[in-house]
């Protein structure tokens, strides 16, 4: 390949060109009439052919130094457009996100609308379910995971805030014929089992050895939002993670009955490939995340 002139030169060159001018060309570089003059001339030499005619304090294009500014500024041209389109795709382009089943219907799918405000150059595509994702082989940016206790291999885990797991059921169960008040009165309702959920009844009796329970009854779901889903209908009393719920609490359809009094468990994490991580939609998805997460904490504590 033949050997290109100095792109110091080429830029200078174009900018003299089209403003017809060694002060403006001077101006918009930010440098002196007299290093644009020196810049041209090294192009001049470079090529041996000479672009402009020198006439007192103006110069005027040669015509070889007119097609040459014309080819000049289209090869530029498509440099800054093919520039601008990968620095775009590196900024945007798709954002495929592998999530558990409850984690995307009850805390992600209500929040997309606020992430994609921000960054309206990134288009999320959701996955939702209980598969364990190869992030190394399958076409996915981020795997947020449940119960992960290790990264895969050439991953990271970012374990997400302590979750609180707190009994939670209608106002109109709670003061209804059989007022809830105490955790002595759960006896005269249905307990609800999540029985992914980490926390389990079994672990908040644990809390209160001489309360008893009957733990063999009560429906059972293998999905948070169905646990949740039930005990809006007022099927019963459900167990489960504040961060699941903070729609139906916000909306007055579910209460606390004892408060925050509950568990606490690290639940959820991310799973990134370290080779990936610093893409820019990846890290602007996981600075988000964790923001809203953090914002999420200080609401329900």
């Amino acid at each position: 390949m033949q050997k290109l002139p100095p792109l110091t030169a080429i830029r200078t060159f174009e900018a003299a060109a089209r403003l017809g001018s060694f002060a403006l060309a001077a101006s918009e570089l930010g440098v002196t009439p007299s290093a644009v003059s020196l810049q041209v001339k090294l192009l001049e030499e470079h090529i041996g052919i000479l672009l402009f005619h020198r006439v007192r304090r103006t110069v005027v294009l040669t015509e070889a130094g007119r097609r040459y500014a014309e080819e000049i500024a289209g090869a530029l041209g498509r440099i800054a457009a093919a520039t601008k389109a990968i620095g775009d795709a590196g900024k945007g382009g798709i954002l495929t996100i592998h999530s558990t089943p409850s984690f995307a219907t009850q805390w992600l799918m209500p929040r997309l609308s606020q992430f994609r405000a921000l960054h309206p150059h990134i288009d999320v595509r959701l996955q939702a379910s209980v598969d364990v994702v190869n992030l190394a082989s399958a076409d996915v940016d981020i795997d947020i995971r449940h119960g992960a206790k290790t990264p895969p291999p050439g991953a990271e885990m970012l374990p997400f805030p302590a979750e609180t797991v707190v009994p939670m059921c209608t106002p109109q169960l709670a003061n209804g014929l059989h007022p809830i008040r105490r955790p002595e009165d759960l006896r005269n309702h249905v307990l609800i089992h999540s029985e992914v959920c980490l926390v389990n009844w079994r672990d908040w009796l644990r809390k209160k050895p001489k309360l008893n329970l009957d733990l063999d009854r009560g429906p059972r779901f293998d999905r948070s939002f169905m646990s949740i889903s039930a005990a809006v209908d007022g099927i019963g009393v459900c167990l489960e993670s504040l961060l699941f719920a903070q729609r139906e609490l916000a909306a007055g359809k579910l209460i606390m009955p004892f408060g925050m009094d509950g568990l606490t468990v690290h639940a959820h994490s991310m799973m990134i490939l370290k080779a990936r991580s610093e893409l820019p939609r990846i890290v602007a998805f996981r600075q988000w995340l964790f923001t809203e997460l953090a914002d999420t904490n200080v609401r329900t504590s």
